[in-house]
């Protein structure tokens, strides 16, 4: 449920009021009593979503996010270790590539 502003045309009053959207805007000024209020466009929040049955994901630090990067260059480093070692186990020392054709 949002929260509305409101102000009144008679006296100059402001206040928030914890509305349903379906519910009608008030009209009646709670400090003069006049029917003169009106709603104000707010600027609007973010939108946040607490509770069971979102993803853990969505609202993450920023030490999270910072210690998930470090970890993950370090898998790209040892991934690129792993690669470079199996490429020099597929050279032999000594042997030269050659590409030998079959006699037709």
């Amino acid at each position: 449920m949002p929260t509305y502003e409101y102000q009144c045309e008679n006296c100059g009053h402001e206040f928030e009021q914890f509305q349903s959207i379906t519910a009608r805007p008030l009209r009646k000024c709670p400090n003069c009593k006049k029917n003169s209020l009106n709603r104000l466009i707010g600027s609007g929040a973010a939108v946040i979503f607490k509770g069971n049955g979102f993803y853990e994901t969505d609202y993450r630090s920023e030490s999270y996010k910072n210690d998930q990067k470090k970890e993950k260059e370090s898998a790209d480093k040892k991934t690129a270790t792993k690669d470079k070692k199996e490429k020099t186990k597929d050279k032999k020392p000594g042997t030269k590539s050659k590409d030998k054709k079959k006699p037709a």
